[in-house]
């Protein structure tokens, strides 16, 4: 069923035309991708969508369409906690608990038409229990928890939250809300890689149609089935998630090159006649010439020179010298705050040439590391050890290098005077610097215009070892593309903390992975890196024969054995006790299902409900912390 249909829909500015004859078609099963340059028009595209933008054509909504968005400017309050501004999107619910417990008193006391209170009260019941009434509060929690919260911030005031938390909790709302198609703009903004994939698996199995801004390459691939793109004020549509439009795309691409060729090689050709009929200077000769000019004429009415791509970055990095093989080394390096460690023994090296890319969620300690191996951070513990004739450069994802007070242009030309003019607006310009952007003032930039002009500097540094702190941040998608070929061309060596799994999967040589407070190393990619840690999560088997034995140890290898087998009697008992909680959730389902119009047993019941699914979720946690730790061992 059509949810959306738009058709012919144009939008200027003045004379500034942002897009034009826009169509296409929502149905049920729609997960679309929207793809562009920044600044393009996607957010107006939206806005026309919801009604909060006046545009040229037509947009038909179905009417069971039921929009869901995410809030730009969440409320703050004292009062109101995040769980709390959650639960608000569930106000059916409380509505449907408020009157039944009206009914309920109203019953006891005897009062009003008992018939038709009971016939009331069975039916709000029915419309609770069916519409998933009982288990709204956990969906709320497991939704926040899922997209990165901790237990201790649910109940955290709104105005004590984070632009990022506030922009996860808008998201948190859209996805729980009873609507039936969702408009999300960058919903991956401000999670990290393991918030993603919550959201991923949610989208992926949700029966929600949705349109989706993202630059996020790797979540679209995941989450959509259809992928629409507006460039040079057109929409393009094509059948497929975000690597099988790449595909197409080239194809549409060279086969619109070969007939623009094709056709410009016949226009010459019919051009030579003419030039030879004409030399005859004959009646027959000129009249033949004017055929054929029409033939060139209508050839040209018709054709389309395909479009130069003007929006991409065009630049090189470059070693003014070559490294030697040992760039970095890191070793026994810890960071604690207060009495609270933050990471300890971490160990890694990375060799020349390599591609190094540290993973590991928010707050985990990445960019402290980072800072460390920079020296802007104090190591007090274990050292870092740079090679023979490194040279590095370091880009900081909140770009603390680019001074304010100054225009584009003056921002480079004091880092590098001994460029002349010309050298420097080609180099903006390469960096779509162009006309008077040059001459805006760098406090006014966007993230995205700040990420180019740091990566500018960088890219004129000459150095052969990169430190990058997440570089793709705020980059659209050509963007990115041009970044990543040219760090696959440059010969020097990379260090990138990262939450961009498109752009980890293409180029990791090596993962490092905070886990369990420390650093291990993975010699692969993303998907590798990903399905081994998938296995490695699964319940060990023999694991007596699993445990790497030290000769001329025995006395340490039977604590170990010990230790083992006080985790397999715990986590064998955390099991049991699983097995006897969704036992126990089973049954109360079966009896809160039987209770009919009992609306005083099925709150009772709904209670014990609750408890026993918080139950489950803590056991479910020990599980997890038990089986990371025999994992350890």
């Amino acid at each position: 069923m059509s949810l959306l249909t738009l058709s012919n829909v144009s939008k200027s500015f003045g004379e500034r035309v942002l897009f034009e004859n826009v169509s296409f078609n929502i149905e049920n099963n729609t997960k679309m991708g929207f793809i562009g340059s920044n600044g393009v028009g996607k957010t107006t595209l939206f806005r026309a969508i919801l009604g909060d933008e006046d545009f040229e054509g037509e947009i038909i909504k179905s009417s069971d369409l039921r929009i869901g968005i995410m809030e730009q400017t969440p409320p703050s309050s004292e009062s109101l906690t995040a769980y709390d501004y959650t639960l608000e999107v569930f106000s059916r619910f409380f509505e449907i608990e408020k009157e039944m417990e009206i009914i309920r008193l109203t019953l006891e006391k005897g009062e009003g038409d008992t018939n038709r209170l009971i016939n009331r009260q069975e039916a709000l019941n029915t419309e609770y229990i069916r519409d998933d009434g009982l288990t709204f509060r956990s969906r709320a929690r497991s939704m926040l928890l899922g997209l990165g919260f901790l237990e201790s911030e649910l109940n955290l005031p709104m105005n004590s939250l984070s632009g990022g938390q506030k922009t996860r909790l808008s998201l948190a709302r859209a996805l729980l809300s009873e609507a039936n198609f969702l408009l999300l703009d960058e919903p991956t903004n401000h999670l990290d890689i393991d918030s993603v994939r919550f959201l991923e698996d949610f989208l992926k199995n949700c029966n929600k149609a949705f349109i989706v801004i993202s630059h996020d390459r790797y979540f679209l691939d995941k989450v959509t089935n259809t992928t629409i793109e507006l460039e040079n004020r057109k929409i393009s549509c094509y059948t497929g998630s975000y690597t099988t439009y790449l595909e197409k795309k080239e194809q549409v691409k060279k086969a619109a090159e070969r007939k623009y060729d094709n056709t410009m090689a016949e226009i010459k050709r019919i051009e030579g006649i003419i030039e030879q009929q004409k030399r005859w200077n004959r009646e027959r000769n000129i009249r033949t010439a004017e055929h054929k000019q029409k033939s060139i004429d209508r050839l040209r009415e018709d054709l389309e020179k395909p479009e130069e791509d003007t929006s991409k970055i065009r630049f090189r990095f470059t070693a003014e010298r070559k490294s030697g093989n040992d760039v970095l080394k890191v070793t026994s390096l810890e960071k604690t705050y207060g009495d609270k460690p933050l990471f300890r023994n971490v160990n890694f090296e990375v060799k020349r040439g390599e591609r190094v890319f540290l993973l590991g969620p928010n707050g985990c300690g990445k960019s402290t590391l980072y800072k460390m191996i920079k020296g802007t951070v104090p190591t007090p513990e274990g050292s870092v050890f740079f090679g023979t004739n490194v040279d590095c450069a370091y880009y900081d994802q909140d770009r603390s290098d680019i001074q304010g007070g100054k225009d584009v242009e003056s921002e480079l030309w004091d880092v590098y005077p001994k460029m002349d003019r010309t050298q420097i607006r080609n180099a903006l310009a390469a960096f779509l610097f162009r006309g008077d952007d040059v001459f805006k003032m760098t406090d006014t930039l966007s993230g995205g215009e700040k990420a180019r002009l740091s990566l500018l500097e960088i890219m004129l540094t000459g150095a052969n070892f990169l430190l990058l702190d997440e570089p793709t941040n705020h980059l659209d998608i050509r963007s990115k593309e041009a970044l990543e070929q040219a760090m696959e061309d440059f010969e020097g060596t990379i260090f990138i903390i990262s939450h961009d799994r498109y752009l980890i999967n293409k180029m990791a040589d090596k993962i490092l992975a905070f886990e369990n407070g420390t650093v291990n190393c993975y010699n692969m990619n993303y998907d590798d890196y990903i399905n081994k840690i998938a296995i490695n999560a699964q319940p060990l088997e023999n694991a007596s024969e699993k445990v790497k034995k030290e000769p001329n140890d025995y006395q340490k290898q039977k604590q170990l054995q010990s230790e083992r087998r006080k985790l397999e009697g715990k986590i064998k008992r955390c099991e049991e006790a699983i097995e006897s909680c969704e036992a126990e959730i089973e049954r109360l389902n079966q009896e809160i299902n039987c209770a009919g119009s009992d609306y005083e047993k099925i709150t009772a019941l709904s209670g014990e409900l609750s408890t026993k699914e918080e139950e489950q979720v803590k056991l479910m946690e020990e599980w997890e912390t038990l089986s990371l730790e025999l994992e350890d061992l």
